[in-house]
């Protein structure tokens, strides 16, 4: 007897305005909302809860899909904090959020005992920025809650024989371990974590070379916003880099981006769908030109 196949978080998940979620249609934007009081791009929020409301709704209007609801800061230099104040940060802004906005709630979390709790205050995609590598039991807990898992690589180093061959294989085995574990593979996208163990130049070389990633038959994430391989190049503070992002939004998308990870919603928002018009061939509801 054939089983039929477990079913995908994914599969015709409202997204903005209430669309329902197909890969390859468009881009989707998933909105940085970032409950520290140090996040490297300066919009950390802390416990201001009606602040944080206020800026889910806000992207919610600016046409974000996903929300990504983070409380500890992985700025270059961070100093990790234990689950308990990662915790106390998150569950408030998480369940004030999902009672108000109705959007997808993605949890920037690496911690199993974090993403539990996360998932009972509304959240319902868990997103690794070790991919399985720093607590393995994320993906059990994925598996249990049917929930959606974003799968990052990422390295305490930044030592390669290829980086493209490198990132492209750790994030297989992540995925690999994730479906071990009961992860329907429908449920999983990953994300060769730009900024993340990598100099620029890995960065620039990974963005050119997603093409092989996205060839491991899962949608990708990228997450460019406002980093530092942009203010290098560009040579600009974190507040100015808002073209930067938006080139490599674009060709982030021309490479074969699914979701893109980002501050500035109503700008990117644009910007992905200009380009999905040219890329994905996307129109806009009512098109007759």
């Amino acid at each position: 007897m054939t089983l039929p196949p477990p079913p995908s978080f994914f599969e015709d998940l409202p997204v903005s305005g209430g669309e329902p979620l197909a890969w390859g249609r468009r881009t989707y934007v998933m909105g940085i909302i970032n409950v520290t009081p140090d996040s490297f791009s300066g919009d950390g929020l802390g416990s201001d809860v009606p602040a944080i409301v206020d800026q889910a709704l806000r992207f919610q209007e600016e046409g974000a899909d996903f929300l990504d609801v983070g409380a500890e800061s992985t700025r270059p230099g961070h100093r990790p904090i234990e689950a308990c104040e990662e915790l106390r940060r998150l569950i408030p802004a998480l369940e004030a959020i999902a009672s108000t906005v109705a959007l997808p709630i993605s949890v920037d979390t690496y911690k199993a005992p974090v993403a539990r709790q996360a998932l009972n205050a509304g959240a319902t995609i868990i997103n690794d920025i070790w991919g399985l590598k720093a607590d393995p039991p994320l993906a059990a807990l994925a598996a249990d809650a049917g929930a959606g898992i974003i799968l990052m690589h990422n390295q305490h180093n930044r030592e390669y024989q290829s980086v493209l061959e490198d990132v492209t294989a750790s994030l297989a085995s992540s995925a690999a371990a994730a479906q071990a574990a009961g992860v329907p593979a429908a449920n999983i996208i990953l994300d060769p974590g730009i900024g993340f163990g990598k100099t620029p130049d890995h960065n620039l070389e990974v963005l050119r070379g997603l093409a092989g990633i996205r060839a491991l038959g899962f949608p990708v994430l990228v997450g460019t916003s406002r980093k530092s391989t942009i203010g290098l190049v560009l040579d600009l503070p974190v507040e100015d880099r808002l073209e930067g992002t938006a080139a490599t939004v674009a060709l982030s998308i021309a490479y074969g981006a699914d979701i893109v990870r980002v501050h500035d919603v109503r700008e990117m928002t644009r910007v992905c769908r200009m380009t999905d018009a040219i890329v994905r061939g996307w129109r806009p509801a009512g098109w007759n030109p």
